[in-house]
C-alpha cells in the first residue's frame, strides 16, 4: 500500500515538471510494485515512472552541444561541463572565470577591452567556434552569465555536427529554461573599485502548460584601470509551452547591451612589455565603445514514440558594436608614440535554422544509436571604414614614460565614413552519425557530413565627403563593387571507436576531420579561389568512474595536422616562372598541434567538490616553403601556452554550530607563450635578400590564486571572494598591441536571497 501511495505521490510531482529541474529519483532499478493483471492505468502510471526517472537520472550527463544524445561514457570525444553550481561558487562574473576551470582553454586577449578571445589546442575559438544554446554567437561581445545553466566544451573537431568551425573545440553557452516549480532568487554583488551588480531570476508556471523564467541584471563599475568604466543591462526572458503530451515549445529571448571604455593596455618596447603601474591608461579619456546583441529563438521538441524524437529550431541574432578612441600603442625605443585614432562600426544579422532526428533501433541484434539533420546559417555582416585628419590624436607624440604627456586631452576630432564592406554568408550542411553497439562492451560511432558555403562581399566607396556626424547614406555612395562569390564544399567524416570493459570505464580512439575555407583575397596559380583547408585529427583516451560516480578521471591524447595550410606560391600557372604576388598562394604548408588532457572530479561527500586539470600542448609549423611571408619551420605558433592547469574545490559544513559555512578555492595556471606574432620571411629593402624577421615577445607563465568564504541560513547567505591573492601581474596580448594586464588583487561579495 505504501508502495503505490509513493508512487502516485512521485507521478504527480513528475506532472508538475519536478523532474525537468533534474531532482533525482530514489527508486532503485530492481524496485518492483504489485499490481493486478487487469490494473492497465496503474501500469502506465508505472511504466511512466520508470521511463522518467531513468531520464532523469541521465539528464544530469548528458551534453547538449553533443546534440545527439549521446552519454558522456559513448562519446569518443574529450568533453567538459561547468555547471552552475560552479559560477555561482566562484562568482563568476565573465566568461572567462567559468573558462578557468575547463583545462587548455584559456584567454588569449582581451582586444582593446571589446571582448575576450579564447583558445583551445592552439586554435582560436572566438571565429565561428562560440555559440549559445546551440547556435552560432558572435564572439564581439563579453558575454553575460548570469543566465548561464552551464558551459559546455567539446574539445577537438566537431566539424561533423556544426560545420565550419576550428578543430581546437567548441564553446556553448546554455541558458537556464523555465519550469513549473515556483521559485527564484535576488541577488546583489559589489566589490572592489566601485562594482555592483544587481541580478534577478524568476521562473514558475503560468498555467498546467505554460511556465516562464526570466532573468534579468545590471552591472556598473569603474576599473583597476584610470578613466576605464563599464556600463551593461541584461535580459533573458523565456516561455515553455507543453504543446501536447510528446510536444514541447520552448521561446526565448536574450539583450545586452554594454557601455565601455576601449582600452589597449600598455606598450612593447623591442620585445619587452614596459612596465608600468597597473593602473596607467594611455588612451583618450573621451574614448568610447558600446555593444549591443539581441536574438531571439524557438526550439521544438516532438516525441514521436519511446525510440524517435524529431527536433526543430530557428534562431535570429542582430548584433551592433561600435567604438571610437585612440588605440595600438607601438612606442619607440625612446619611449614616444603616437596615439592612432580608431572608429569602428561593424554589425551582423544572423539567422539560423536547424532540424535532426534521432532514434534508436535494432538490426539483427545490434543497437543503433542514429542522429541526423541538416542545418542552414545566413549571415548578413556590415563593417564601416573611417579616416581622420590628422590620423593621429596629439600634435606632438607622448612620452610613455612621461604620463603628463598623455593626460592632455584635445577635444574630440571629427572621422568621416569612407568605405562600406556587405558580406553576405551562407551556409548549409547535411549529416548522418550513427553510434553502432556491435557488444555490450564494443560501440562503433560513425558519421559523415557535406558542408556547403557561400560568401560575397560587396564594396562601396564615398562618392562625396561626409561630414562624419552620421554613417553615409546611399547617395554618398559610388556603384557598389561585388566581388566574386566564393563557394567552399567540404565532405566531413568521423570514426570512433569505443570499448568499455566495464560499465564505469571507456577507452576509446577516433578519428574526425575539418575545414576551413581560405581568405577571398587570395587565389591560386590560376587565379581561381582557393579551395578550404582540410585538418585531420587523431584523438584517443580513457574515461572512468569510481565510486558511483562520486569520482572520474579522464585522459586524452590528440594530433591535429594541417596538411593544406595556405602559403606563397613559388612558381606561377607554368611551373618555371617564379612568383612574386603574395596572394598567390597554395596549399602545400603544415602545421602539427599535439598534446595531453587530463580531467579529474571528485565529490567524495556531498557537500565537497573538488576539480583538477592539466593541459600539455605543442603546436608548431612543420612544413614552410621559406618564400616571402611564409613562417618559420619548428616555430611554435603564437599565443598557445605549451603548460596550462587548473585545480579547485569548494566545501561546506552540513551540521553543528557551523552549519551553512563554506569555503573555496581556485587556482589558475597559465605557461610560457609568445605575444606578437611569428617570425616571417621579409625582404631586405636595400638588398632584396630574404631574411627572418623575428617578431615574438615573450611573455611569462603565471598563477592566479582566489579564495572565497560563505555562509547560508534558510533563504539567505553571503559569499565573499579574494581573487589575485599574491596580486600576479601578467598580460595578456594580441598580436603587438592590446597589452592588457590581468585585474590585481580584488574583493568580491554576493548576498543572495532565494524565494
Amino acid at each position: 500500500m505504501y508502495k503505490y501511495i509513493l508512487t502516485t505521490a512521485l507521478i504527480f510531482l513528475t506532472q508538475s515538471e519536478i523532474f525537468s529541474q533534474q531532482n533525482d529519483l530514489a527508486l532503485a532499478a530492481n524496485d518492483t510494485i504489485k499490481t493486478t493483471e487487469n490494473d492497465t492505468v496503474k501500469k502506465r502510471k508505472i511504466k511512466s515512472l520508470q521511463e522518467i526517472s531513468i531520464h532523469a537520472k541521465q539528464q544530469r550527463k548528458t551534453v547538449t552541444a553533443v546534440r545527439s544524445g549521446l552519454k558522456p561514457m559513448d562519446n569518443p570525444q574529450s568533453l567538459q561541463t561547468i555547471n552552475n553550481e560552479v559560477i555561482e561558487q566562484q562568482q563568476s562574473i565573465r566568461l572567462s572565470d567559468v573558462v578557468k576551470n575547463a583545462n587548455g582553454v584559456y584567454v588569449s586577449s582581451a582586444r582593446g577591452g571589446a571582448q575576450e578571445s579564447f583558445f583551445s589546442r592552439g586554435y582560436d575559438m572566438s571565429a565561428n567556434n562560440m555559440f549559445k544554446n546551440g547556435f552560432r554567437s558572435n564572439s564581439g561581445s563579453m558575454p553575460e552569465v548570469a543566465s548561464l545553466d552551464k558551459v559546455e566544451i567539446l574539445k577537438g573537431s566537431s566539424a561533423l555536427l556544426y560545420g565550419n568551425v576550428t578543430p581546437g573545440g567548441i564553446l556553448n553557452m546554455v541558458t537556464k529554461t523555465p519550469s513549473f516549480k515556483s521559485g527564484g532568487e535576488i541577488s546583489m554583488q559589489s566589490g572592489s573599485n566601485a562594482f555592483y551588480k544587481p541580478t534577478l531570476d524568476l521562473y514558475g508556471p503560468l498555467s498546467s502548460s505554460v511556465a516562464y523564467r526570466i532573468v534579468g541584471s545590471f552591472e556598473k563599475a569603474e576599473s583597476f584601470r584610470d578613466v576605464v568604466t563599464r556600463e551593461r543591462y541584461y535580459l533573458n526572458p523565456s516561455v515553455l509551452f507543453k504543446a501536447t503530451e510528446k510536444t514541447e515549445i520552448i521561446l526565448q529571448g536574450d539583450y545586452l547591451h554594454d557601455n565601455w571604455t576601449p582600452d589597449f593596455g600598455t606598450g612593447i618596447i623591442g620585445k619587452k612589455i614596459v612596465d608600468l603601474p597597473r593602473n596607467t591608461y594611455l588612451g583618450a579619456k573621451w574614448s568610447n565603445g558600446q555593444t549591443r546583441q539581441a536574438s531571439l529563438s524557438s526550439l521544438i521538441r516532438h516525441c514521436i514514440n519511446d525510440n524517435w524524437k524529431l527536433n526543430g529550431n530557428i534562431s535570429l541574432q542582430d548584433y551592433t558594436r561600435k567604438s571610437f578612441g585612440t588605440e595600438r600603442i607601438q612606442p619607440l625605443a625612446n619611449g614616444d608614440f603616437a596615439r592612432p585614432l580608431g572608429k569602428n562600426n561593424q554589425s551582423e544579422l544572423v539567422i539560423g535554422e536547424q532540424i535532426s532526428l534521432q532514434g534508436n533501433f535494432n538490426t539483427w541484434g545490434i543497437k543503433h544509436q542514429l542522429f541526423t539533420g541538416a542545418d542552414g546559417e545566413y549571415s548578413f555582416a556590415k563593417t564601416y571604414t573611417y579616416t581622420f585628419t590628422p590620423t593621429n590624436y596629439d600634435t606632438v607624440n607622448p612620452n610613455i614614460y612621461d604620463p603628463a604627456s598623455y593626460n592632455q586631452e584635445h577635444g574630440i576630432p571629427t572621422a568621416r565614413n569612407t568605405k562600406l564592406a556587405k558580406t553576405d554568408t551562407n551556409r548549409f550542411g547535411i549529416y548522418l552519425q550513427d553510434l553502432i553497439s556491435v557488444t555490450e562492451k564494443i560501440k562503433v560511432l560513425a558519421g559523415v557530413r557535406w558542408s556547403w558555403q557561400e560568401a560575397q562581399v560587396t564594396n562601396y566607396a564615398e562618392k562625396k565627403a561626409s561630414d562624419g556626424s552620421q554613417e553615409m547614406t546611399p547617395e554618398e555612395y559610388n556603384d557598389a563593387k561585388k566581388d566574386a562569390k566564393k563557394i567552399d564544399k567540404a565532405i566531413s567524416p568521423k570514426i570512433g571507436l569505443v570499448y568499455q570493459p566495464t560499465q564505469t570505464m571507456t577507452l576509446f580512439g577516433s578519428y574526425a576531420n575539418s575545414f576551413t575555407p581560405n581568405s577571398p583575397t587570395t587565389y591560386d596559380v590560376n587565379k581561381k579561389p582557393l579551395a578550404p583547408s582540410i585538418i585531420d585529427q587523431y584523438e584517443a583516451g580513457v574515461k572512468t568512474e569510481f565510486l558511483k560516480g562520486k569520482i572520474s578521471a579522464n585522459i586524452t591524447l590528440y594530433v591535429i595536422e594541417n596538411s593544406n595550410l595556405v602559403q606563397m606560391s613559388p612558381v606561377q600557372a607554368d611551373g618555371t616562372t617564379q612568383n612574386s604576388d603574395p596572394n598567390m598562394k597554395v596549399l602545400s604548408g603544415e602545421t602539427k598541434s599535439k598534446g595531453i588532457e587530463v580531467d579529474f572530479t571528485a565529490r567524495p561527500l556531498e557537500s565537497l567538490t573538488i576539480n583538477a586539470g592539466y593541459s600539455y600542448n605543442d603546436m608548431r609549423f612543420t612544413d614552410t616553403n621559406g618564400l616571402l611571408g611564409s613562417f618559420v619551420e619548428g616555430d611554435r605558433i603564437a599565443r598557445t601556452p605549451t603548460h596550462t592547469a587548473n585545480t579547485s574545490f569548494f566545501y561546506t559544513i552540513q551540521n553543528g554550530f557551523l552549519k551553512g559555512l563554506s569555503i573555496g578555492s581556485i587556482a589558475n595556471y597559465i605557461g610560457d607563450r609568445i605575444g606578437g606574432w611569428n617570425r616571417d620571411y621579409a625582404k631586405d629593402t636595400t638588398t632584396g635578400n630574404l631574411y627572418i624577421r623575428d617578431r615574438e615577445i615573450p611573455v611569462k607563465g603565471y598563477v592566479t590564486i582566489d579564495a572565497s568564504l560563505g555562509y547560508t541560513w534558510k533563504r539567505f547567505s553571503v559569499l565573499c571572494r579574494l581573487s589575485n591573492i599574491t596580486n600576479e601581474l601578467n598580460y595578456t596580448v594580441h598580436e603587438n598591441y592590446s597589452v592588457n594586464p590581468i585585474a590585481p588583487r580584488q574583493v568580491m561579495t554576493t548576498l543572495k536571497y532565494k524565494f
